[in-house]
């Protein structure tokens, strides 16, 4: 972003048709910002894979665990993780895993 030096205004983009060349202007006076090495090329853009927050397969197994039991088959121990999935000012999260292999029930403690 470039502003004008006399009154400070955002300068806009002058596309430039036929034999014009890109400028960038003020639009209340008449400056007009000299070019030399001011538009520079954006660079290229690569997206990254998402990568998803819990998979199925082993995420839980390498979680911590804990003493606590399940509400499904009371067993007295789990995995767990805490986020942050509400506003700052609510407390984490956390989710849990059954650890008996039968039961594997997931669930959370808000």
């Amino acid at each position: 972003m470039e502003f004008c030096p006399a009154c400070g205004l955002l300068l806009q983009i002058d596309p430039g048709t036929g034999g014009h060349r890109l400028r960038l202007f003020c639009p209340v006076c008449p400056y007009v910002c000299p070019m030399q090495n001011k538009i520079v090329k954006k660079a290229k853009v690569v997206k990254k894979e998402v990568e998803p927050i819990f998979s199925k397969a082993d995420a839980m197994e390498l979680a911590p665990k804990t003493a606590t039991s399940c509400p499904r088959c009371n067993h007295g121990e789990a995995y767990f993780k805490q986020m942050q999935i509400r506003s700052a000012d609510e407390p984490m999260t956390t989710f849990y895993r059954c650890c008996r292999e039968e039961c594997q029930l997931e669930w959370r403690d808000d």
